[in-house]
């Protein structure tokens, strides 16, 4: 899926370096889950499959930094704890630099290990939202 005009937005207003690290964030999301809808969700962009949050990357002084929802359950070893659910990030670094094959691998693992963030509130938590 292409990127919603508000994500073209946000990415449009970071400085030029941030910018182009974003927009080749935002088609690697967009070939690897083409059935993911996206949006700028809390100030930054979000991909959702079915509505539950999946990915997204906000900018930072020090860097992009790129958020799994369900990213602490991934069988892909390198990405961060993150907050008190099952969050886990990865920081592109500085220099715009990327690995494009495990950000892949992450790409897919978010596809098929997801926790229930859409119904977080009415399941009083997180429950698995795939059989993983």
């Amino acid at each position: 899926m292409s990127a919603t005009p508000e994500i073209a937005e946000y990415n449009a207003a970071l400085e030029p370096a941030q910018r182009v690290l974003c927009e080749r964030l935002e088609q690697i999301f967009g070939r690897a889950m083409p059935e993911a809808t996206s949006k700028v969700w809390h100030a930054h962009p979000v991909w959702f499959i079915d509505g539950n949050p999946i990915v997204g990357y906000a900018t930072r002084k020090d860097g992009i930094c790129v958020l799994f929802w369900s990213g602490q359950s991934f069988a892909t070893p390198g990405l961060k704890a993150t907050g008190s659910f099952q969050a886990a990030e990865y920081w592109a670094s500085p220099d715009g630099e990327i690995d494009e094959a495990k950000l892949e691998r992450w790409l897919a693992d978010a596809q098929r290990i997801q926790w229930n963030y859409r119904d977080i509130r009415s399941n009083r938590g997180l429950v698995k939202l795939t059989g993983f």
